[in-house]
């Protein structure tokens, strides 16, 4: 059984000081982060050349998912990092913390990132229109997986 900390809480996050402009700091740290998922492929776009060529073309099967190969690491080793946050969400001033207070670990943060590409893919619309409807300005996976989106500096 493993126990979770609780991050110190240094803000209320019932405040909706806490909420101003997330939905805008989110959207350009989606671009922000999605760039530098994009500039991280290119090194393992050239690791997947080689390995397909020792592995007599095999290995470029590795193509068809290199996003993914690449996104799913980067969101669990940095939303799920102490900092709370993606490189694009330090840079709008924002972080996720669960409901609950704990921290979002390596796992819910991949699972947070996935559901989101599925849902996105399925419900497109619902997924970005709840955010105008719920509290906390949260997306439809953040409700599902119990997580608030609020601003780091307040």
């Amino acid at each position: 059984m493993t126990t979770q900390t609780a991050l110190p809480m240094t803000t209320d996050i019932d405040s909706w000081k806490c909420y101003e402009g997330v939905r805008t700091r989110r959207i350009m740290a989606f671009f922000i982060d999605y760039a530098l998922v994009l500039a991280l492929c290119i090194p393992v776009a050239i690791v997947i050349f080689f390995l397909g060529i020792f592995s007599f073309g095999l290995g470029w099967a590795l193509y068809s998912v290199l996003f993914v190969i690449v996104a799913l690491p980067y969101v669990g080793l940095t939303l799920g990092g102490t900092k709370q946050a993606t490189p694009g969400m330090q840079i709008t001033g924002i972080r996720i913390t669960r409901t609950d207070g704990a921290r979002v670990d390596p796992m819910l943060a991949m699972v947070h990132a996935v559901v989101f590409w599925a849902g996105n893919v399925i419900l497109t619309p619902l997924v970005l229109l709840v955010s105008l409807f719920l509290d906390r300005k949260r997306l439809l996976h953040d409700v599902l997986l119990g997580v608030v989106v609020l601003r780091d500096d307040v």
